[in-house]
């Protein structure tokens, strides 16, 4: 996250460690991240992961990611909705989300700034996360859209 906020990556944390974040307590073993989905932030993405140890569990080249057309290509004809980054012999895994029903520029006009020491995470807010889970259909995402609702209410009843 140093290396992203040095080189200023466009990004927003989003699923499990998001809900983390917003105030539920979950297990994550990856950190999804939505961003914004220019050649050149994407390319600083992928240079940054590389850089820190990070390969592609796909077999594919990630820095073409970067580039539109394969990535449309991949998302249009592989239903590609992310481009996951793993270390090996580590639980360690980032999710570079390329399809999502929340675009990031969406996401970044209500987003949270959460400070941590001096970090400052860029989380997507309650009701964005709540809409992209909505999508995926799979158990785990109905369970968090329960616990971001009831979060939801709680913050508004204070």
């Amino acid at each position: 996250m140093r290396s992203f906020q040095k080189h200023e990556v466009k990004y927003l944390l989003v699923g499990g460690f998001a809900v983390n974040l917003l105030g539920s307590m979950r297990s994550t073993a990856d950190l999804d991240i939505l961003v914004e989905l220019s050649d050149d932030n994407l390319r600083k993405i992928v240079k940054i992961l590389i850089e820190h140890g990070y390969r592609v569990r796909q077999p594919v080249d990630p820095m073409e990611v970067a580039e539109g057309e394969i990535r449309r290509d991949w998302i249009e004809n592989k239903h590609m909705k992310a481009l996951n980054f793993y270390k090996e012999n580590e639980l360690k895994e980032v999710d570079i989300i390329i399809e999502s029903p929340v675009s990031f520029e969406e996401a970044r006009e209500s987003f949270i700034p959460m400070k941590i020491d001096d970090l400052v995470l860029p989380v997507i807010s309650i009701d964005k996360l709540i809409k992209m889970k909505q999508s995926t259909g799979r158990t785990i995402d109905k369970l968090d859209i329960e616990e971001l609702e009831k979060i939801k209410k709680l913050k508004e009843n204070m």
